[in-house]
């Protein structure tokens, strides 16, 4: 596609122009709440704890929030708590009869589902901010503690989630990209700088090699280069087209190619397997030494690097590749649909329900290889973080995220170039008909 587009009329694509700008717009919106801390929390103590934490599971909240939470701005909880909610909705809708019904209802199921997942998302969100809040007193990190603070923490902590929840939407509505995976990709992106500087200090002070640094940025650039090829890789199914009459005009059957990428579900399993580990150990975190018994059992077998962790990780990334796939990114069942009303089949396959069996038992194999994809990626960087010590920008999710992302949106530009592309060869093309017939006319009357 790319060698298609010329970057040359981005000038001249107005709407285009207008989405990206509104994009950055609400982009810095959000940079800017992670630094507008919340009141009442004591900056020193805080930060000094987070120098501690960076490490372990400190570090990988503080990716996902976009330094918000090293900081205690009010985007603290930044935007997981929404997507922990859509986690629950969208099982639940695969497995609840009456959610099951409303998703066939088409927009309105579907606007009423987005609902649900809004009021899961408060709910999540005020059991997490008090939860958090609790965690700080006890933490010794909050200045006056009582439950005004609570309060005041769990209000605007919602607040910051509902409005990046908001922000998230607009962007993908009106913006270009997805607006809740850009979010996150923004955070890690405004932190990498920070995060080298760190790297690099750690090998200018003796704390780490030069082999080792090297050899960390040699696995950083492996891990990018297959990232980006197996995001872009693809399973390319023939279609066939028949031969049909219009009027007393037989037009040729052609055929095309149906493609399905290796890993269908792109970042979402990493996002949501990241999400679920996070949403119980956050407030463990944050209590530091006075964290009860079942906070402390779950922060020593689910801290990062564990094997409990890795096992865990590994198939929550491996459950969530299929059941997103199945459910949202390449749905079978509709695909099938789709090629009966265009009167296509694949060659040797009947149409209807065989192509859909067909369809399920490609997908579920090229899966094997894209769920494990997804797995070695996100642990085997994780793991040399972990045994290093470095800095969580450098695991395999925040690459991943990194580049999946930066590959969609830049996809979504193209294709808005292209639109563009053609809409203007079409407004030509017409121009010169109409001047054709102009000169025909005047031929005609000579």
């Amino acid at each position: 596609m790319a060698a298609n587009v010329s970057w040359s009329t981005l000038g001249k694509a107005t709407e285009l122009r207008q989405r990206i700008f509104f994009t950055i717009g609400l982009l810095i919106v959000y940079r800017i709440g992670t630094y507008i801390p919340v009141p009442g929390i004591d900056g020193n103590e805080l930060r000094a704890f987070m120098d501690q934490a960076a490490a372990g599971l400190g570090g990988v909240l503080n990716m996902f929030t976009g330094g918000a939470i090293s900081r205690m701005g009010i985007f603290a909880l930044g935007i997981m708590p929404y997507i922990s909610a859509s986690i629950i909705v969208q099982l639940l809708a695969a497995m609840y009869p009456p959610l099951i019904q409303l998703k066939k209802e088409g927009e309105q199921g579907r606007m009423k589902i987005n609902q649900y997942t809004r009021y899961g998302t408060v709910f999540l969100a005020t059991v997490q901010a008090y939860g958090l809040a609790v965690s700080l007193e006890a933490g010794g990190l909050v200045t006056d503690p009582g439950w005004f603070f609570r309060a005041a923490t769990v209000i605007t902590l919602v607040g910051g989630t509902m409005f990046l929840m908001w922000l998230g939407e607009q962007i993908t509505a009106r913006g270009v990209g997805n607006g809740i995976s850009l979010i996150i990709f923004v955070g890690i992106i405004a932190e990498i700088p920070a995060a080298l500087a760190q790297f690099f200090e750690s090998g200018r002070s003796g704390a780490l090699s030069p082999a080792v640094i090297i050899g960390v940025s040699l696995m950083l650039l492996a891990t990018l280069v297959f990232v980006v090829f197996m995001e872009r890789a693809l399973r390319k199914i023939h279609i066939q087209y028949p031969r049909r009459q219009v009027g007393m005009k037989v037009y040729d059957g052609g055929s095309s190619h149906l493609p399905i990428k290796v890993n269908p579900a792109g970042v979402i399993p990493a996002i949501f397997a990241s999400s679920l580990l996070l949403l119980p150990t956050t407030v463990s975190t944050f209590s530091g030494q006075n964290a009860g018994p079942v906070m402390s059992t779950i922060l020593a077998y689910f801290g990062p690097g564990q094997p409990l962790y890795l096992i865990f990780f590994s198939a929550m990334i491996i459950f969530f590749t299929y059941f997103y796939t199945a459910n949202v990114s390449f749905k079978t069942e509709d695909v099938a649909e789709n090629l009966k009303n265009q009167n296509g089949f694949i060659p040797g396959i009947r149409p209807g329900r065989k192509t859909e069996e067909y369809l399920d038992y490609v997908v579920s194999r090229i899966l094997v290889v894209g769920s494990g994809y997804l797995a070695l990626v996100c642990m085997i960087p994780e793991m040399v973080r972990t045994e290093l010590a470095i800095t969580a920008y450098f695991g395999g999710t925040s690459i991943l995220i990194i580049v999946s992302v930066g590959m969609d949106t830049v996809q979504q530009i193209q294709s808005h170039l292209l639109a563009h592309q053609y809409e203007g060869l079409i407004e030509k093309s017409q121009l010169r008909g109409k001047r054709r017939g102009k000169t025909g006319k005047g031929t005609s009357r000579r």
